[in-house]
């Protein structure tokens, strides 16, 4: 509220009316991030990271498709042989991708 008093005062001392985006605060603008637009398990696993994407064939082989591991339960995995840490990143990542608040992004995979 203070601000935009001195800021009026300012403008009328000086006889400008300029609008707020002339005023010389700059504007940063980042460039928006790019998504996946067909999600499968590798894409998925390798956009949790740390260290899940070694599991890919695995799941593949034994799961199938990404819907099939987004209902998965941690038991199934575990009889898979994938780590506790990894299991968990994978449940939390899969509840977060089914409620749509998390997608994995493109440039996340490294080849």
């Amino acid at each position: 509220m203070a601000w935009t008093r001195l800021i009026q005062s300012a403008r009328a001392a000086l006889g400008t009316t300029h609008s707020s985006s002339t005023l010389g605060l700059p504007r940063f603008y980042s460039k928006p991030a790019t998504y996946f637009v067909k999600v499968g398990i590798p894409e998925f696993l390798g956009g949790i990271g740390r260290g899940a994407e070694t599991h890919i064939a695995k799941i593949e082989t034994e799961i199938g498709d990404l819907h099939k591991l987004l209902v998965t339960r941690t038991l199934r995995l575990k009889k898979l042989g994938i780590p506790c840490k990894h299991r968990k990143l994978i449940l939390k990542y899969g509840q977060k991708y089914r409620l749509g608040l998390w997608k994995p992004r493109a440039d996340a995979i490294k080849a």
